[in-house]
């Protein structure tokens, strides 16, 4: 497995971690026991990945449990990244909580729940308008001089209040939604990173599945899966977007790689500092997305795909209104 540093922190990793959300939370329930999910984890870690991806708010609470007892036998040798700033009331997120003293409560409860005495990497999972970034930054800088955290990380945040957290206390990593389908973070976002040398983690990298061409027009989601509420995912908006993934099959063909490979070897091909934390629920499915490693992208590729999008622009935005209304812009 390739490694790759995150910006100028020296936090050095997989050059593709793994998301753990899914196996607890955001999709249809899942049907593999806590057992086979543990073991899906583990091949993650025997195929080289080095980074975990978690949060208080996937289950809630029941994800950062799972991942802890997963990872437990090679704990020290890997990177383990949990977010705060959620309020949670009876098992269900009802709103956004980042005060400092909040914080660091929840800080002492992931730890329980993860097995650990410090997290690599704590990500505020989203911005609390009503907490200036800079109290937040305060905090995790407590937590980071007690030992509790090593590397202060930010999610969906805009450039400004990147910098003005950053002012603060140094962030190491960046965490925003960035794929072939979503550009967003190209206006302004990944310039700003490469300036104050933070790396890049974008979440779901194979857009919500629907980049890797096996999400059928005609899929109907749970209520519990996210893409139930998210507007590309309604059966219209998948038919109108399946252009754009023909456009890219070309290049998949070409290379001789899956449209998930492309993928992820695209987001790889942007910037040496970019670690997609795709995730999966499957061990074939993971050996596949690792193998995105191996696919080498050149410049008619990447012209290639650029123009698809052109060709076929994305037909609705990537969130819901509700959602939208987390994301710091």
């Amino acid at each position: 497995m390739q490694k790759r540093k995150l910006g100028k922190s020296n936090l050095e990793v997989s050059a593709l971690g793994f998301g753990c959300m899914g196996m607890s939370f955001g999709l249809s329930p899942t049907t593999l026991t806590r057992q086979e999910q543990i073991a899906v984890i583990r091949a993650a870690y025997d195929q080289g990945v080095t980074l975990f991806d978690t949060a208080e708010g996937y289950g809630p609470f029941t994800n950062e449990d799972l991942v802890g007892e997963a990872v437990a036998p090679f704990r020290d040798k890997i990177v383990l990244a949990s977010k705060f700033g959620f309020e949670i009331r009876d098992g269900q997120i009802v709103g956004l909580n980042s005060r400092p003293e909040h914080i660091k409560q929840v800080a002492d409860a992931s730890l329980k729940r993860l097995r650990t005495d410090r997290m690599d990497l704590y990500y505020q999972h989203r911005v609390d308008p009503n907490v200036p970034i800079e109290e937040v930054a305060g905090a995790v800088k407590d937590l980071i001089a007690a030992g509790k955290v090593k590397h202060f990380g930010l999610s969906e945040a805009s450039a400004k209040t990147l910098r003005r957290a950053h002012a603060v206390q140094p962030v190491s990593v960046l965490q925003t939604e960035y794929s072939l389908w979503t550009r967003d973070p190209e206006n302004g976002i990944l310039q700003a990173v490469e300036e104050l040398g933070i790396g890049f983690v974008p979440w779901s990298p194979l857009g919500q599945g629907y980049l890797t061409g096996k999400v059928a027009d005609t899929t109907t989601f749970a209520a519990t899966d996210l893409r139930s509420t998210f507007p590309r995912f309604t059966p219209e908006a998948m038919k109108s977007n399946r252009e754009f993934l023909k456009l890219i099959s070309r290049v998949a063909e070409r290379k001789g790689a899956s449209l998930a490979q492309i993928a992820l070897a695209w987001l790889l091909a942007q910037k040496p500092w970019i670690v997609p934390i795709p995730g999966t629920r499957g061990v074939e499915r993971l050996k596949e997305n690792l193998g995105a490693i191996n696919v080498q992208l050149d410049s008619t590729d990447l012209k290639d795909i650029d123009e698809a999008l052109v060709r076929a622009p994305i037909k609705q935005p990537r969130l819901s209104e509700a959602h939208m209304g987390f994301i710091d812009r």
